[in-house]
């Protein structure tokens, strides 16, 4: 089967939603409750725009001495929203989501009321169930990757996140790759008091602050000069081989629920693949 002539109706699936003054804090804790990386804006059905994890992490950037109390969700709306049909192919999608470098389309009505979604995770599943040709990682993987070192300052990481518009910094040390941070993981180290605010003891846990970064500052940078790469990222990164088929890939990250791997040769860092890279192939 070519799965790029599929129609969108079989991959749509139906998103979380909150409402234009819907606050930041409630937004994430949507994301939070939901384990899902983003959410629709949506008002009298109709959608107004889409946050996600990577938006959080810019807005927290750029509110100074603002309070996260005072953002609301109608602050994300774009001035275009991208938006398909459910009769649009899998090929169409790809190619908006490639030209407008966005992990997640809108399926609208006729009416141009919210049908649903279909993001890169479900492009990226369809190759898994419905294509038949297989092709391997390196044709498609990106030999260029964006490192740091463990001992990196996590100002660092932040500006490579940011100044490369990307949504993972690979850790390696000796050329083998160690740790991978991800907006997931800064988030919660750029805002500690959000999560005192927010978040039940169990997730305070789960982030494994070290001593001191939960304690509330006048300055939030205050926090972050002491601590490295080694503080947030995730240890022991999910790796695939630069010979396997991208397949294996997409299993892993659907299995794992990551949006990218490094890809290694002989337990060295060659390169890296995503579902961009996947939904990218998709458009030739």
């Amino acid at each position: 089967m070519d799965v790029k002539k599929i129609k969108l109706l079989e991959l749509i699936s139906k998103p979380i939603t909150v409402k234009p003054n819907t606050t930041l804090l409630k937004t994430r804790e949507s994301l939070l409750k939901n384990r899902v990386k983003r959410v629709v804006i949506v008002d009298k059905k109709k959608p107004l725009g889409v946050i996600t994890e990577k938006d959080i992490a810019k807005k927290i950037y750029e509110l100074g001495s603002r309070p996260i109390s005072a953002v609301v969700a109608k602050e994300f709306i774009p001035k275009k929203l991208f938006t398909l049909t459910q009769d649009n192919t899998v090929t169409e999608c790809a190619m908006m989501m490639k030209k407008h470098r966005i992990s997640l389309v809108i399926i609208t009505n006729k009416d141009k009321t919210l049908q649903g979604i279909v993001t890169e995770t479900d492009l990226v599943k369809a190759i898994l169930t419905k294509e038949s040709t297989p092709f391997k990682v390196s044709e498609i993987m990106k030999k260029d990757v964006i490192t740091a070192l463990p001992s990196d300052p996590i100002l660092h990481i932040e500006s490579l996140l940011l100044k490369y518009r990307i949504s993972r910094v690979i850790i390696k040390r000796n050329q083998t790759p160690v740790g991978v941070v991800t907006f997931r993981d800064f988030v919660p180290a750029k805002i500690p008091q959000w999560i005192a605010e927010s978040a039940d003891p169990k997730e305070v846990q789960e982030y494994k602050f070290k001593k001191g970064l939960e304690e509330i500052h006048s300055n939030q940078m205050s926090y972050l000069f002491p601590f490295h790469a080694t503080d947030i990222m995730s240890s022991k990164p999910i790796t695939v081989g630069i010979n396997d088929d991208v397949k294996d890939a997409v299993t892993l990250m659907i299995k794992h629920d990551i949006s990218g791997l490094p890809v290694v040769k002989k337990s060295k860092l060659v390169g890296i693949i995503t579902k961009s890279d996947i939904v990218n192939s998709l458009t030739k």
